[in-house]
């Protein structure tokens, strides 16, 4: 003989597995408000955080170039890359960064361009010309320095970017020093740096799963 739930001990239920889930839902909201607080912290402190020192190798990330011509984000992070090397901070320059379809130049051809039409000698400058991503550049970067027996690296970006290039070198076993660019100025005003952390933090959080799916399976 089947046993059917009497009305009030299904409704009872119903409300304790509604009750469940909500919990759930708000548990993992918090966590994911306390997590994204957490990062935005990180992203932060790194991006006002100048650790230049002298080094045996300054890493220029690249950024968009448009027909040879490097961005304005692009070229401030050459500047700035170009003034450390003028300190004789480092003897060696990288300038990273491959095509995108349909480009002519890639960002590492564009970076070495400049660092030669300012008076870098071909000798002191190693052009990546392949990565696509932040990921691949720090990749390319592993390689080029355990060839040429590089030990203490300089990056230079973006402020907001370098919490994530350190988080990604130090998955290699890898410290690295980071020198961020100055802000661009627009009118005499400051470049915001909202959108900028908001990017980085959804980027770093998504390479953070990828991590982490990629030692489960």
């Amino acid at each position: 003989m089947t046993r059917t739930l009497r009305p009030h001990r299904l409704t009872r239920l119903q409300a304790i597995i509604g009750a469940s889930l909500l919990l759930i839902i708000l548990s993992g909201i918090i966590a994911l408000v306390g997590w994204f607080r957490w990062v935005d912290t990180q992203i932060t402190l790194a991006a006002h955080t100048d650790q230049t020192a002298p080094a045996d190798v300054i890493c220029v990330f690249g950024a968009a170039e448009y027909n040879g011509r490097p961005s304005r984000v692009l070229r401030a992070r050459l500047e700035h890359a170009l003034n450390l090397y003028q300190r004789a901070l480092a003897p060696i320059l990288i300038t990273l960064g491959g095509r995108a379809p349909g480009d002519r130049f890639s960002e590492g051809q564009v970076g070495e361009a400049f660092l030669r039409a300012n008076g870098v000698p071909a000798s002191a400058i190693i052009a990546e010309t392949s990565s696509r991503s932040t990921e691949e550049s720090v990749a390319r970067v592993l390689t080029i320095a355990q060839e040429n027996h590089f030990h203490r690296i300089l990056i230079v970006s973006d402020p907001t970017h370098v919490f994530r290039i350190q988080a990604i070198f130090a998955a290699s076993g890898v410290r690295v020093l980071a020198s961020p660019r100055e802000p661009l100025q627009d009118g005499g005003v400051a470049e915001p740096e909202t959108r900028e952390i908001l990017h980085e933090a959804l980027a770093y959080s998504l390479w953070r799963v990828q991590q982490s799916l990629a030692r489960w399976l």
